[in-house]
């Protein structure tokens, strides 16, 4: 089913001006961007000059960091290399109520965040997605992006029965919520998958967004492997399917192997009915292996399915738990702060 808004309800109160704004952070990681960083910097600043700009420098061995402070962000260092650990620590060190997260290429438009952080002002959702890949986009992709990236869609959507049309966008915005509830553990650029999986299983409410790619500079390159990042994704997209839907997962490995084995069990078992002799007994014993096999398998995910409803229950307690004893913030999410906010641009 296509990933819909889910509009909560909200009373109808009047605002007080005193009303305090959300307070947004802009969120960068970066590693070896400084032909681009701070024109990002700057053009984030010029769309949300309230906000807090932070830049993440992955052990860059040019001047990205310089760039960066020079064009007015706050810098943070992230020693263990890779993407995902840079969101794990961005999420971890910087506190605020609205979180938007853009790559510091160049290639994502600032005037767009706008319309990233609207469902969240309004209550929508928790999750944006800017989606390069979206029917009202216009992205100029390579055409092996374009191809890999259709290629992980396609099999997340299969696997998660949904219809998300970019799973690896690095242009997101996040609500606080979720983002101190949410746990990563992906290192490298397969955390764009585990926020999107995570985000389908734990209820989150997911809204994409059409925004234009455009092309890298001149002398600006991409930090992709394609073979091992593409592994690499596919591998988090298989390891969280089998996390997540442990009894479709292991079940249906199951059922492959009884299927295999019932193969050669049928040559045993019509050898046997004509001659009233095991002919070949190599074929039976992979016949009894490979179906002994499929039912532990399925019985393995029936085991994991009930031990993961039981997680889940607690999980939903806890989080209840959390929020009922969580203090009263700055409560700009009242329905007359998305006004007022529209009115500060």
């Amino acid at each position: 089913m296509q990933v819909e808004p889910h509009v909560m309800d909200r009373p109808t109160v009047v605002a007080e001006r005193s009303c305090p704004l959300p307070r947004i952070a802009v969120l960068i990681p970066c590693y070896n961007e400084q032909l681009t960083i701070a024109d990002v910097v700057r053009q984030f600043r010029a769309q949300l000059p309230d906000a807090a700009i932070y830049v993440f420098d992955n052990n860059s061995s040019d001047r990205t960091a310089e760039e960066a402070r020079r064009a007015g962000a706050i810098i943070r260092r992230e020693r263990r290399q890779g993407k995902g650990y840079v969101v794990q620590s961005m999420f971890h060190q910087v506190d605020a109520d609205i979180y938007v997260m853009v790559d510091g290429d160049g290639t994502y438009p600032a005037a767009a965040v706008h319309e990233l952080i609207a469902p969240i002002l309004n209550l929508e959702a928790e999750v944006v997605v800017g989606s390069r890949l979206h029917q009202h986009a216009r992205s100029e992709f390579r055409p092996l992006n374009r191809i890999g990236n259709r290629l992980f869609q396609v099999v997340l959507n299969w696997l998660f029965r949904v219809r998300l049309t970019d799973i690896l966008s690095g242009y997101r915005a996040f609500s606080r919520s979720f983002v101190k509830d949410i746990l990563l553990f992906a290192g490298g650029f397969a955390v764009e998958t585990e926020l999107t999986i995570k985000s389908l299983q734990r209820g989150y409410h997911i809204v994409e967004v059409p925004i234009n790619l455009s092309r890298r500079p001149e002398g600006s390159y991409s930090k992709i492997r394609w073979v091992q990042d593409g592994i690499l994704i596919l591998n988090t997209i298989l390891a969280l399917f089998r996390d997540y839907k442990p009894l479709t997962f292991f079940g249906a490995a199951g059922l492959a192997l009884i299927v295999g084995g019932l193969l050669p069990g049928a040559v045993v078992i019509l050898e046997f009915f004509k001659t009233g002799l095991v002919l070949r007994l190599p074929f039976a014993v992979l016949a009894v292996g490979l179906v002994l096999c499929g039912m532990l398998l399925i019985i393995a995910g029936l085991i994991v399915h009930t031990i993961l409803r039981r997680f889940q229950e607690l999980d939903h307690q806890l989080r209840l738990l959390a929020t009922q004893s969580r203090p009263d913030r700055a409560d700009w999410s009242r329905p007359a702060a998305p006004a007022d906010y529209h009115a500060r641009r």
